[in-house]
């Protein structure tokens, strides 16, 4: 008649992580440890600016920035509305050319929105 109590669950409805049983690899350690820091989204967003100078053309560079990826959709910033076409008639050749320099930025789609102010290059 003794009653077994039950773990508790966090105040916030996840279920609580166990430590990890056995040793585990330094790659995965130093990726947790990256990913926990923020470290990795400071790497990628420098390896995306610079590829972005390196692909995109001056002349519309000047007038669009490289925001994040979000579910392989790169979003991009850009000064007006005929930015925007501009980079409807070069998407395909921009996309072929960013995934050849970001290979694991799996990259699949390029959105333009209008920036609220103006654009830092």
């Amino acid at each position: 008649m003794g009653t077994r109590e039950r773990p508790r669950r966090p105040a916030d409805g996840t279920a609580s992580r166990s430590p990890p049983s056995g040793p585990q690899s330094i790659g995965r350690i130093v990726s947790r440890l990256l990913a926990r820091t923020g470290y990795d989204q400071e790497q990628g967003a420098e390896a995306l600016a610079t590829a972005w100078r390196q692909v995109v053309p001056e002349p519309l560079a000047a007038h669009a920035r490289a925001g994040r990826v979000r579910r392989g959709v790169l979003e991009v910033f850009v000064s007006h509305s005929a930015v925007i076409q501009e980079f409807t008639f070069q998407k395909q050749d921009l996309l072929a050319r960013l995934r050849e320099a970001l290979p694991t930025a799996g990259i699949t789609d390029i959105r333009c929105r209008l920036a609220d102010g103006p654009i830092d290059t």
